[in-house]
């Protein structure tokens, strides 16, 4: 089992950075995504729990499915398809820090071929770096 861990502190208020990553359809305004389309609405929130996202990027259309919404504090999803990997799960969590937020997102999984695991972790650890800027970026910009 590969496990990524990256964090950064954002300095605006977690309402704020909640609100740019839990609208799915907008990730491709932070994130190096080409696209993201919520395929099935979760419930209660339509970006919530229950709901099907398919994310382009990489040459690739991954579905994951949101297992966990708690707004302003925690987004868990898993993958159903499109990935050379599996047992895939990812969990964002946000926390206060002062006057702005921790994030913390962690994703585990195993590599669908064996002796790739390393180069998967290389590029989904890039991939979730950039996220994590651009994130920022966007929450600190007004």
């Amino acid at each position: 089992m590969v496990c990524i861990e990256v964090g950064r502190r954002i300095a605006a208020p977690r309402e704020k950075v909640w609100a740019l990553l839990a609208h799915h359809e907008g990730m491709k305004k932070w994130a190096p995504v080409r696209e993201v389309i919520r395929r099935r609405p979760g419930s209660p929130d339509p970006d919530g729990e229950g709901a099907i996202r398919t994310i382009r990027a990489y040459g690739l259309a991954m579905d994951e499915r949101i297992t966990a919404f708690k707004p302003g504090e925690r987004l868990e999803y898993t993958l159903v398809e499109g990935a050379p990997i599996r047992d895939h799960a990812g969990e964002v969590v946000l926390t206060p820090d002062g006057d702005g937020t921790r994030v913390a997102w962690t994703v585990r999984f195993r590599a669908l071929v064996p002796g790739t695991g390393w180069l998967l972790e290389r590029m989904l650890r890039a991939g979730l770096e950039r996220s994590l800027e651009g994130l920022a970026a966007r929450a600190e910009a007004s």
